[in-house]
């Protein structure tokens, strides 16, 4: 499917691939992982030639379709359903045509196409897309203007993935979706047909979905079949044999060079000395390990308080008089508690956490806490409001007046930014070290509760696991919230759920809980079928009887019809009815082409009839 040979590309001086090389089998689920900064969505560009190489090749297999998600959030008036379909443009190109195609045979041709992609099921194909990225059924008639740019992004995604490309490029799809998104990404990504190339940091994502590792070090490219805990484990042991070959080369090299400094002098050892320093010519020079640079951070333990930290009774919170978000409060949180809350965005999770952490006042009931107690709050927006034109050193210094230099650049220390990263413009660090920024910040006076809403989306796999360490070895509370279920498996020893305008305590594990989020669109689903068929009034207005019946009588003729076309299509498959010359063969296509037509015309004849009786049938309803 894809084929990089001998890839070299450099910006701004600094050469991000040299010679790199890799192939990707066709149906192959890969993940590229590497340092930020190592260049993996440069080489997503480079692929879809957004970038060009300063030398080398990349090879897609001919024909091949590449599909990639948009940079921009699609907008306007046109609802997220009718987004999501019209991003196959191939299909609306085919349905345009078999409006306006006169000519029979063409008209075949047409209507050969779209049973090929399965154009009959293109409506229930992106419905079932945009629910499992979070929109239910009224969402998706609404018009993508009325949602935000994040929810906006998740149908960009959603076009993304309905198109249903041959390649396809993922660069961190995880960024805007919440937990219960990230879940049915997996589940997608694992059956999809096709190939998928995949940058993210997301370790579970990375073990549940993709079946090769690109590991992107040292401007090159190697990959590793298996997911990433088996990538790591290789890679763990390829460091380990590489160290002790150069222990072992270097201990050789030195006896060497012990021998022909002892003997050299010597008439009687010259030959063999003389040999020596041959053999040690032609072991060449050592190829050393660059060793990943990692690092570690921690957050300062705060003065204990007697518990609880805070207590929460019969509360309502929101953000307008008599319409709270949040009801029914009744919690407990102390000193070694560690919370993850659960819950589809829009539920109230960032509701809950500025209600714990005063930005919001509480609307009704009691919320009891201890007059000392001090809170740490991270979120995504307060990126941000960094100053750009500041540096981590003056973000810390106008935190800390009349506190000697040397002291907050110590403060700085304990969030691994050395006297180099500590000048730096906000502008010129990474997302991650801005995060890293942001976490020195918001612990700076030790606080009681550490409140983190989504803390990992610029952190890399090391990052973060820096993170879940920082966060282990803290003796606070903490509450996540975080679509990050490595986070939340590794950190989190309590599980509270954000549902129907309420938070309580979720007695299950997460995967009790992805089994229970990936059932309950499909449990809906049944759930709104058996209303249909059997919450209905007993004494039925006669008319909508006779409606449905003559609905159903409809539904029968469609089915049929469109079991005879699926065996007209496969007859007309067979490559003896276009043998040239042959005039059985063309008299059989001409038959079958015109008998097929006229079977397509009488379906799309039932099928406008069908609706119109629907139409009717709701009106009743």
């Amino acid at each position: 499917m894809l084929q990089i040979q001998d890839l070299t590309y450099r910006i701004a001086g600094k050469t991000l691939l040299e010679d790199a090389s890799a192939r990707v089998p066709a149906g192959h689920k890969v993940g590229i992982v590497g340092k930020n900064g190592a260049g993996k969505s440069t080489l997503l560009k480079l692929i879809t030639g957004e970038l060009h190489a300063d030398a080398g090749t990349i090879q897609i297999r001919r024909h091949a379709k590449l599909g990639q998600v948009a940079q921009e959030a699609p907008g306007g008036k046109t609802s997220l359903l009718d987004t999501v379909l019209e991003a196959d443009h191939e299909l609306q190109s085919l349905l345009k045509a078999a409006e306006n195609e006169k000519r029979p045979e063409k008209i075949a041709d047409i209507h050969l196409r779209l049973a090929d992609i399965d154009s009959h099921t293109a409506e229930a194909r992106a419905a079932s897309i945009l629910s499992g990225l979070g929109f239910d059924g009224d969402a998706q008639r609404r018009p993508c203007s009325s949602f935000s740019g994040g929810w906006r992004m998740r149908v960009a995604l959603a076009c993304t993935l309905f198109t249903q490309p041959d390649l396809l490029l993922l660069d961190e799809p995880t960024n805007y979706l919440d937990l219960e998104g990230v879940m049915w990404l997996e589940n997608f990504i694992k059956n999809y047909p096709y190939t998928i190339i995949i940058v993210s940091h997301d370790r579970d994502l990375l073990n549940s979905s993709v079946t090769a590792i690109l590991h992107l070090d040292d401007q090159k490219l190697k990959l590793y079949t298996g997911d990433y805990d088996n990538f790591e484990k290789l890679r763990r042991e390829q460091l380990s044999h590489r160290r002790a070959s150069i222990v072992k080369q270097e201990a050789a090299q030195k006896h060497l060079q012990s021998f022909i400094d002892r003997f050299k002098a010597k008439a009687s050892k010259a030959k063999q000395a003389q040999s020596r320093v041959k053999m040690l010519e032609k072991m060449g020079p050592l190829d050393s390990i660059i060793e990943d640079k990692t690092f570690s951070f921690e957050f300062p333990n705060p003065k204990p308080l007697a518990p609880p930290l805070f207590t929460l009774d019969k509360g309502e919170v929101g953000y307008t008089a008599g319409h709270p978000v949040l009801r029914h409060l009744n919690l407990r949180l102390d000193m070694d508690d560690r919370i993850a809350l659960l819950g589809q965005n829009g539920n109230g999770k960032s509701t809950f956490a500025k209600l714990i952490s005063g930005r919001l006042d509480i609307m009704n009931g009691e919320l009891n806490k201890s007059s000392k107690l001090d809170v740490g709050y991270f979120a995504q927006h307060q990126l941000d409001e960094l100053n750009p034109e500041g540096t981590p050193l003056s973000h810390l210094k106008e935190r800390m007046p009349n506190i000697p230099e040397s002291r907050v650049r110590a403060k700085l220390g304990a969030f691994s930014f050395g006297a180099d990263k500590a000048s730096t413009r906000v502008d010129d660090l990474s997302g991650g070290e801005k995060a890293r920024l942001l976490f020195a910040l918001m612990s700076l006076d030790a606080p009681h509760i550490l409140i983190l809403d989504e803390p990992t989306n610029h952190l890399d796999v090391e990052s973060r696991e820096a993170l879940i360490h920082a966060i282990n070895g803290y003796e606070g509370a903490v509450i996540m919230i975080s679509h990050d279920r490595h986070l939340i498996e590794a950190c989190a020893d309590r599980l509270w759920l954000v549902h129907d305008g309420t938070v309580t305590p979720y007695d299950g594990d997460m995967e009790d809980y992805k089994k229970l989020i990936l059932n309950a669109r499909s449990a809906s689903r049944k759930k709104d079928k058996k209303q249909a068929t059997t919450g209905k009034v007993k004494s039925e207005d006669p008319a909508l009887t006779a409606l449905k019946k003559q609905s159903e009588k409809l539904d029968k003729k469609i089915k049929q019809l469109q079991t005879e076309i699926a065996k007209y299509d496969r007859a007309l498959k067979n490559p003896k009815l276009y043998v040239h010359g042959d005039l059985k063969a063309a008299a059989a296509l001409k038959k079958f082409t015109a008998e097929k037509l006229d079977m397509t015309l009488d379906l799309e004849e039932f099928e406008v009839e069908w609706l119109e009786l629907q139409e009717n049938i709701d009106e009743f309803e």
